[in-house]
């Protein structure tokens, strides 16, 4: 069992940055394939950004194309905490942000949108206004 703790959503004006931050209980996170998902009022939920672990201490990191070039998922492994910093905000980035992770370490180069994790965090609020 894998528990997530997400922090950092707010409001924020369009064009700001805000960094998510999610932090996970267990011992081998370092191996975790880790994530971030939002869920927009009215949508389905849609996977933003993953970051998988490819060898050693390689890890692979896929975007949604939404997002691609604005958000950047990173992890820190001693902290067991995984980031989303997210630059150039705009109004459609409005969602509910939830943190993601599965114990499944040989995702390899696996794109965002195929991954299905087995934990979720509560979410997180991010609202950028226009």
């Amino acid at each position: 069992q894998v528990q997530l703790v997400e922090s950092g959503g707010g409001l924020v004006q369009a064009g700001g940055s805000l960094r998510l931050s999610c932090v996970a209980s267990g011992r081998t996170f370092s191996s975790y394939s880790m994530g971030w998902f939002r869920q927009a009022p009215g949508k389905e939920r849609e996977s933003v950004a993953t970051i998988t672990w490819i060898g050693r201490s390689t890890y692979y990191a896929d975007y949604a194309d939404s997002v691609k070039g604005r958000f950047t998922i990173s992890r820190d492994n001693a902290k067991n905490t995984v980031y989303l910093q997210m630059t150039s905000l705009k109004p459609e980035d409005t969602a509910v942000y939830y943190c993601a992770a599965d114990l499944d370490s040989h995702h390899g180069r696996m794109r965002t949108t195929d991954w299905s994790p087995d934990y979720w965090g509560q979410g997180t609020q991010v609202t950028v206004s226009s």
